[in-house]
């Protein structure tokens, strides 16, 4: 038995509450473009106006800085800022032609759109293979996502009716929940599976999320590290640290076979 399991198995967990991106799937990729057509367009089109030349939005740097596990319009405000672009906020009902931090985060989800349209969902299949068994034993799973875009992923990739439950940015909008590092989205997908914090394990790779579950007092907290992240994540609360699924799948065909 890997080391997971025995910790799910331990501590009597009974619910898996899974962020989206960089857990289940990774659309930072596809994100990431999004961001860098966006904010390389529009500093272009400031620069043609008139304006200062400006350092085009870095792929690496600057999305791990500004934009993961951001609120999209925090993130738009931050990046713009960094670059001595002040916007104004804009209506709630901006269009993505505005020129405001509402209308761009509309344009940057249309460009979203698009490259998933032409590039498709990536998906980390040993995380499903694993999730499924998982619930074939019983376990009840919720997936959490600081993205609107969620479901829309969640349907592209086949996987919407693998979640018992779903808290994304539509509902956490709609329910006034704070964002990362504040638990709210992961007490709420407990809620939702009928399961007690303590009885429930989130998995996150993201420093904030690991934060978040572990103020809420969750039974077991699980870092997904994709890069170097281990000692970070454990600094922030992880109980456990794994670098994906690959030996969970292992571990649980092998305990099958003997």
């Amino acid at each position: 038995m890997s080391d997971l399991n025995k910790l799910i198995k331990e501590r009597n967990i009974k619910a898996l509450i899974l962020d989206m991106d960089g857990v289940v799937t990774n659309t930072a990729g596809l994100h990431a473009e999004a961001w860098k057509k966006l904010c390389d367009s529009f500093l272009r089109q400031r620069r043609e106006e008139g304006g200062d030349e400006y350092k085009p939005f870095d792929l690496k740097e600057d999305y791990r800085t500004y934009v993961h596990d951001v609120p999209r319009l925090d993130a738009m405000r931050n990046f713009m800022e960094s670059r001595g672009v002040f916007l104004p906020e804009g209506e709630p009902d901006d269009d993505a032609d505005k020129n405001t931090i509402v209308g761009l985060g509309e344009r940057k989800d249309l460009y979203f759109h698009e490259l998933l349209k032409q590039d498709g969902v990536v998906v980390f299949d040993k995380a499903v293979q694993w999730i499924k068994e998982q619930k074939q034993a019983g376990m009840k799973v919720a997936i959490v996502s600081a993205s609107r875009n969620c479901l829309t992923i969640l349907r592209r990739a086949g996987l919407e009716k693998l979640f018992e439950a779903r808290v994304d940015k539509v509902v956490a909008a709609e329910l006034k929940l704070n964002n990362k590092p504040a638990p709210d989205v992961y007490l709420e997908a407990a809620r939702r599976l009928g399961a007690a914090p303590q009885e429930a394990a989130v998995f996150e790779d993201s420093e904030a999320g690991i934060e978040g579950a572990k103020a809420g007092g969750f039974g077991l907290v699980v870092g997904v590290d994709h890069s170097y992240k281990k000692e970070v994540f454990e600094m922030r609360g992880a109980d456990i640290v794994i670098k994906g699924f690959s030996s969970e799948v292992k571990a649980k065909s092998e305990s099958t076979l003997s």
